[in-house]
C-alpha cells in the first residue's frame, strides 16, 4: 500500500465523578456528580510491516484503552474532585463520608479537566502516535474540547 496515510482513530470512555466549584455563583458550587464521556482521538501512520502482528494498525485499541484507564479513568472514576486550595479540601479531609477524593491544583471544571487529561495521555502514548483531540462531555449536551492544533 506504499507509505501509510495519516489516520485518526477515536475511542470512547465513560466514568462517574462528583465535584464542587469553589466560588462559583450558581448551583454547581454544591457537590454534584456527572456521568462523563471522554472521546480520545489519536493520529499517526499505521504500522506498515507485513508480518508484524500490528500491521495496518495505528495503535491497538486495547493499548489505547490501557493508557487512558491508567492515566484518567482509574484515578477519576467514582471520585470526588476538589480544588486543593479550596475550603472543600478541608471539609473532605475532616469527614470520613468521602472515600475517594482527588485533590487537584485547579478548579475541577470540564475545561481544566480536559486540559489535564490531555497532558496525562500525551505523555503515555507511544512515540509514533500523537494526541489529536479530546472531547469531555459533562452532560449529553455540554462538553469541552482540547485540540493539539490549538496547543
Amino acid at each position: 500500500m506504499g507509505d501509510a496515510p495519516v489516520i485518526r482513530i477515536t475511542k470512547q470512555f465513560r466514568f462517574e465523578s462528583a465535584h464542587a466549584l469553589w466560588g462559583y455563583d450558581g448551583p454547581c458550587k454544591n457537590i454534584h456528580g456527572h456521568s462523563y464521556q471522554l472521546f480520545v482521538t489519536v493520529k499517526g501512520r499505521p504500522v506498515n510491516q507485513p508480518g508484524n502482528p500490528k500491521h495496518g494498525m495505528l495503535i491497538d485499541f486495547s493499548v489505547l484503552k490501557k493508557i487512558v484507564h491508567e492515566q484518567v479513568i482509574d484515578r477519576f472514576d467514582h471520585a470526588l474532585l476538589v480544588n486543593e486550595n479550596s475550603p472543600h479540601m478541608e471539609m473532605v479531609l475532616d469527614n470520613q463520608l468521602f472515600g475517594k477524593v482527588v485533590p487537584l491544583p485547579y478548579q475541577p471544571t470540564c475545561e481544566y479537566m480536559v486540559h489535564d487529561f490531555a497532558a496525562r495521555i500525551k505523555a503515555a502514548l507511544p512515540q509514533h502516535v500523537s494526541l489529536h483531540t479530546l472531547r469531555l462531555h459533562e452532560t449529553s449536551t455540554s462538553y469541552a474540547e482540547w485540540c493539539a492544533d490549538d496547543n
